[in-house]
């Protein structure tokens, strides 16, 4: 008899777990969203999560992750003069792109959890350090002497003194020392230096070195002043992904 009421007790239970668990599972949420190459359909618990905190903490991942500014990137003399003739035009692009999506970043809700707060925090910080970080490369373009007073005056000194000094031969010094420095990391050095020596050469070879210590070298060394190292591992993504109780993928062959 007491292995029969065991028995009909566990079976019993049994029974109530497992209704539990479908319960459960038919209370979650669908939640469909797009990655880098796979269309997911996660499922979540609204118990534990609110469709607005993940729709932001995804913002985050996979919109705000990358530049959000148009780019006016300069690589040679033609560049350089389309940007000093339309400074006050882009300047202005900026500013309305730069409010439009601060407000947007600064507003996100996230999942109320340590690494997606911190995330929300280093996107805004980056975001800011972006904005000015293309607002002082465009008036420097016509003004060097402005980056005198840039935010990254201390990490990108010897750049922005090269490139603001009334002394070109300073200038002049710094731009072969950079050039020579590019050539080591470069297949094919000899060609590095012979175009550094035709340019320099050249009768527009202030700007030419404008072009290459202003939006090569200081752009390269405020930004990575600013930018975390990559997750190549993407573990970021797998924790977004681990939000939701089941997840079912569908991706193209890489």
């Amino acid at each position: 008899m007491k292995k029969l009421i065991f028995t009909l007790s566990f079976a019993l239970s049994m029974t109530v777990w497992g209704q539990k668990t479908a319960a459960k599972n038919n209370n979650l949420v669908l939640y469909a969203y797009q990655t880098f190459n796979c269309d997911n359909k996660g499922y979540f618990d609204p118990g534990k999560y609110k469709k607005e905190e993940i729709d932001g903490v995804y913002k985050l991942l996979y919109q705000f992750n990358t530049s959000l500014f148009d780019s006016h990137t300069v690589f040679k003399l033609s560049d350089l003069e389309d940007v000093r003739k339309n400074k006050n035009s882009y300047l202005q692009q900026l500013e309305k792109q730069y409010q439009e999506k601060k407000k947007e970043l600064y507003d996100l809700k996230v999942i109320n959890l340590p690494e997606w707060k911190k995330l929300h925090q280093e996107t805004i910080q980056v975001f800011e350090s972006e904005y000015l970080l293309k607002k002082e490369e465009l008036i420097a373009y016509s003004d060097p002497s402005s980056l005198k007073n840039s935010t990254f005056y201390k990490t990108c000194k010897e750049y922005i003194d090269a490139v603001s000094s009334p002394d070109k031969q300073k200038m002049y010094a710094v731009w072969k020392k950079h050039t020579e420095e590019k050539s080591r990391n470069n297949g094919d050095p000899q060609a590095v230096m012979a175009k550094f020596n035709a340019q320099f050469n050249d009768p527009k070879k202030d700007d030419y070195a404008l072009i290459d210590l202003c939006g090569f070298a200081f752009h390269n060394c405020a930004n990575a002043s600013f930018r975390s190292e990559p997750d190549d591992e993407g573990i970021i993504y797998q924790k977004f992904d681990k939000i939701f109780t089941k997840l079912k993928q569908d991706c193209d062959e890489p």
